[in-house]
């Protein structure tokens, strides 16, 4: 039976496995309404010394069974997949995406934890004979601190809980202020699955306590690269190990050969998934001239027939935009857009309603230059800049101080494979923008995009360092 929704609003903080109780709150608002409709409790800084001491008394026994680390992964795997349509009308009330797209980060989620708890990492024996013995371990590195963002508050806090608790870790998750409820319910799921103290979650205005603690050695970050550049200075004084996954203004590039009608659907919705609100999105789209007019038209065709609403109506499509200022970001670039010579092709404006709801738009006339191009909009606008050279269109992709992922869209699979070859990004993918966010696969940007990987093994070995063991022969 479900838990009434009312009931599940007043999620408190997790540390050693038992309720934080704290004497203030931070209040929690509806995107689709632009109310608060819950509040989350405020932990001190005070209180995270004592949450982190928390964790770093866990490491100790925690790190040395990795059987029991793995069970644990998938025993969380299945209670995410079994909670996950109790948790999702949270996730909706905070984020405002859609409610089946809720329920499918939450068990998506789970597939993080079974993929990190199969993941072999295998010995690495360089030398094993008369002469020595020579063997390269993976420690882990102990605490770990992990700030998620609220675009997918749940999916990318998985991205690194699973691997930094297979590694051996133990971990204190700060989500956003905007979207701190479903992190906190998560929080309290892992109770009883997990040892007190291995995974604690805490809320509140505690960004700078998360990097500045010197018990954490690792500070793993997602968020934009002006924090990330923030993080990365604070975290330098300490000697903290980083993982940064910042922004991204991530280019589609279109051939002409390309079939529109075909390639338009999967490019509006690699493009306007959660409202644009993802890092590897379709950003700026460099479409040939011989098909730009056709690709414009198919784009905006489809944006005019897209169901924007609350996320708990039936037939949503897309939700709000999760926050005020977001909402106002985007407003601006359309606007500086249009002012500057776009040509709004659908949408273009904010829907006549409460709540941070804004059209799916599509830009023509645009170039580089104009700040929607140059810049990450995060939100649901799609520009669209016109180019008669394959090489220049990579040049104009590649001029950008982002690396994050990139596409190549051509009927003909090797023209785009050698076009991909020259961009500069952590991902290009062919035909299908982000088709390389996957599990198993290394996920990172080049530039102010980010530092180091998350995912597959290498995300794992992000949450390790290295021990040399040399010695006589063993045999």
């Amino acid at each position: 039976m479900m838990t009434p929704f009312t009931e599940l609003l007043n999620i408190p903080a997790t540390s050693a496995g038992r309720d934080l109780e704290t004497t203030d709150t931070i209040p929690v608002i509806n995107p689709a309404t632009g109310s608060v409709f819950a509040h989350a409790p405020a932990v001190t800084p005070d209180q995270l010394d004592g949450v982190f001491k928390v964790a770093q008394d866990a490491f100790e026994s925690w790190k040395v069974d990795e059987d029991l680390r793995r069970d644990a992964l998938r025993q969380l795997a299945a209670a995410f997949r079994d909670q996950a349509e109790e948790i999702a009308p949270i996730l909706t009330a905070e984020q405002g995406k859609p409610l089946s797209d809720a329920v499918g980060e939450l068990r998506v989620s789970a597939d993080w934890f079974d993929y990190y708890a199969d993941l072999e990492v295998p010995r690495e024996i360089l030398r094993d004979d008369e002469g020595g013995y020579e063997e390269v371990f993976r420690r882990p590195l102990g605490v770990v601190s992990a700030i998620t963002p609220w675009n997918f508050p749940i999916a990318l806090a998985a991205w690194k809980i699973a691997p930094a608790l297979r590694a051996g870790n133990t971990l204190v998750v700060k989500p956003s202020q905007y979207t701190p409820l479903a992190t906190l319910a998560i929080g309290r799921l892992a109770r009883g699955i997990l040892p007190d103290g291995v995974l604690n979650v805490v809320s509140g205005s505690l960004g700078s306590a998360m990097v500045s603690n010197p018990i954490p050695r690792k500070v793993s970050f997602t968020g934009s690269t002006e924090i990330g550049k923030t993080v990365a200075l604070n975290a330098a004084s300490d000697l903290k190990r980083l993982t940064l996954e910042l922004g991204g203004n991530d280019p589609a590039i279109i051939l002409p050969d390309v079939d529109v009608s075909e390639i338009a659907p999967r490019l509006f919705w690699n493009a306007f998934t959660n409202n644009g609100q993802l890092c590897f999105a379709v950003k700026r789209v460099y479409a040939h001239e011989k098909i730009r007019n056709e690709l414009v038209e198919a784009l905006a065709n489809i944006a005019r027939t897209i169901k924007v609403d609350d996320g708990t109506v039936d037939g949503a499509q897309l939700g709000p935009i999760n926050n005020a200022p977001q909402l106002e970001r985007v407003t601006e670039l359309v606007d500086d857009a249009v002012a500057h010579g776009a040509r709004v092709s659908a949408g273009g404006s904010r829907l006549a309603r409460d709540g941070y709801f804004y059209q799916p738009t599509i830009l023509d006339n645009v170039d580089d230059g104009f700040r929607v191009v140059d810049e990450e909009q995060f939100g649901p606008v799609m520009p669209i800049v016109s180019f008669t050279d394959e090489e220049d269109a990579v040049a104009r992709a590649n001029r950008s101080e982002y690396g994050l992922t990139s596409s190549v869209w051509s009927g003909d699979a090797e023209r785009a494979f050698r076009l991909a070859s020259q961009i500069d990004s952590g991902q290009v993918a062919i035909n299908q923008h982000g088709r390389g966010v996957q599990m198993h696969l290394p996920f990172g940007g080049h530039k102010h995009s980010g530092l180091g990987v998350e995912n597959g093994p290498w995300g794992l070995y992000g949450f390790t360092e290295l021990q040399v063991i040399a010695g006589p022969p063993r045999r």
